[in-house]
């Protein structure tokens, strides 16, 4: 079975992602596994409003670290030893994959299915899509909320 020594998750709020947190934390138990929570500020999902609408940069900011450091929390209550988190502003798609990936040291890519954007999800493709496209190592894509206590993982099926 593949042992991992380095789980990056991508978190951005969604139900979704803590699930995928949830199922990137069990994985670095079992691999005594180093974990980055990642988050990422997408500027282009404040494009599309107008000025006044448009939150301002440091509340966005405040609120990444706030989102970083309580998943921190709870991955150290969780007997992760070693967790690192990073908050960058750009598009998760090329940033995850290509960069903080590569930057870490990353061998698995921990998402979930579905984020916060529905709307940018039907026209440009979902970022899960674009994670597995791009990475250069393994990746997780998590759809549902709990792992099963029965699963076996299934070698060699034909």
């Amino acid at each position: 079975m593949q042992n991992y020594h380095h789980i990056l998750i991508a978190v951005d709020g969604s139900r979704d992602a803590e699930w995928a947190f949830n199922k990137a934390v069990e994985t670095a138990k079992r691999n005594a596994a180093h974990l980055t929570i990642v988050h990422i500020i997408e500027g282009r999902s404040f494009a599309e409003l107008n000025i006044a609408e448009r939150p301002d940069i440091d509340d966005v900011e405040d609120y990444s670290h706030q989102l970083l450091e309580g998943y921190r929390n709870l991955a150290q209550a969780a007997g992760i030893a070693e967790i690192d988190v990073y908050s960058e502003a750009g598009s998760p798609d090329s940033l995850i994959p290509k960069k903080i990936a590569v930057k870490v040291g990353a061998d698995l890519i921990v998402c979930g299915s579905a984020g916060l954007n529905a709307v940018e999800r039907f026209i440009l493709g979902s970022t899960s899509e674009s994670i597995v496209r791009h990475a250069k190592c393994d990746v997780l894509v998590v759809r549902t909320e709990t792992i099963p206590d029965d699963f076996e993982p299934q070698l060699g099926v034909k």
